[in-house]
């Protein structure tokens, strides 16, 4: 449970004493001016003394007001009771008040400053009247300044709870995509395997047993919503793996990694589904062997992967149906998940193939920022 705003009291006590100076300053201006002649100003220290009382008096009452405020907000509907209780709350502090000034008087001057003639009661309801506008215009300020001090913390304590209910939703979101992605990816390579169970039992034998290491590696890192680029291309090399032993010679595949890239911060499987898709509409359709190129590279503060077949490439409605699929149907969502506005996924035809770029913020783990900020 979040603790209700409290004032601190150097600020209180701050405000307090450069008031208090102040009105020193300005009541022996005063005096100074109203003195007659052969007669001396008014004692600077006697009136530091009153004026430090007429300031700090409210100033120590300011967590009694503060707490008053909190356990009786002016809300809508209750207005008008509050605001009675308030203003006799008001009047509980204006006689605190103009009694600790009325004792400050009489430990200055004899008589508290009162002439001999005024009784002591006519004496302290002039007093009284004299401060009364001021105190409760000081009460209404501390109790507006705490309401405001508290809306202020309420809407704070509202934006992170929308902000940690948005992050939720964006990781369910994430896991929910990540889930639907793992069956799409099992069944395409189970499909594969089965082609080759009569053909090439070997063959099938070693895919399976990729699998297996492709599976074991994939939920180890189960929830991990990134991960390190060097991560993702071992996973990587080890589905091409099990489509190498599909394709035998039929497939090469190069990579072209920059060493820069290889700690930056990737989506989990965010490279798979794009060579999986080059593989089904650029190499397995065709009888002549298959060329897939793998390439990463920085740009400014810009990580840019690539992932590009020597195939017969893709126009209209074969280009449509490929970005309406599953595969990067999939990737598209958990990059605007991640990224919004700020990551770009483009295909590109021509030149005897296809390519798609993803271009994304180039970040690297939390933990290495961590490590670089410290050696800094």
């Amino acid at each position: 449970m979040t603790s209700a705003w409290k004032p601190p009291a150097r600020w209180v006590f701050g405000v307090a004493t450069a008031l208090s100076l102040f009105s020193t300053l300005q009541a022996y201006r005063l005096s100074v001016l109203v003195s007659r002649p052969g007669m001396p100003p008014e004692s600077i220290v006697k009136l530091a003394f009153l004026n430090f009382v007429y300031w700090y008096a409210p100033a120590l009452l300011v967590p009694v007001v503060v707490s008053l405020a909190q356990r009786f907000p002016v809300e809508s509907g209750r207005r008008v009771r509050r605001l009675g209780l308030h203003l006799l709350f008001g009047i509980g502090f204006s006689m605190a008040c103009t009694a600790a000034i009325i004792g400050a008087r009489a430990v200055l001057w004899d008589g508290g400053g009162k002439m001999p003639s005024l009784p002591w009661f006519s004496y302290v309801q002039r007093q009284y009247l004299t401060y009364l506008d001021w105190a409760l215009m000081t009460y209404g300020a501390i109790v507006g300044l705490s309401h405001a001090a508290t809306y202020q913390q309420d809407s704070q304590r509202r934006k992170l709870k929308e902000a940690q209910l948005e992050t939720r939703l964006v990781e369910a979101r994430l896991k929910t995509l990540e889930a639907e992605l793992h069956p799409h990816f099992l069944f395409n390579t189970l499909h594969a395997i089965s082609t080759l169970v009569h053909r090439d039992p070997e063959a099938a034998d070693r895919m399976i047993s990729r699998l297996s290491d492709l599976l074991r590696l994939t939920f180890d890192r189960q929830g991990e919503g990134r991960v390190p680029l060097k991560e993702e291309l071992e996973f990587l090399e080890k589905y091409l793996e099990i489509e190498q032993t599909r394709f035998q010679d039929r497939l090469t595949v190069r990579f072209d990694v920059d060493p820069e890239t290889l700690d930056a911060d990737v989506p989990h499987m965010i490279l798979q589904p794009l060579v999986e898709n080059a593989i089904k509409h650029g190499i397995a359709p065709r009888s002549a062997d298959g060329l897939i190129e793998v390439r990463t590279l920085r740009e400014g503060d810009m990580l840019r992967m690539e992932v590009r077949d020597n195939g017969p490439g893709l126009t209209g409605g074969a280009l449509n149906a490929l970005r309406t699929g599953v595969g990067l149907s999939n990737t598209r969502a958990r990059l605007e998940c991640l990224y919004g506005v700020a990551h770009r996924l483009e295909f590109t035809t021509g030149h005897g193939g296809l390519a798609v770029r993803i271009d994304i913020p180039f970040q690297r783990p939390a933990s290495e920022d961590a490590t670089a900020s410290r050696v800094a």
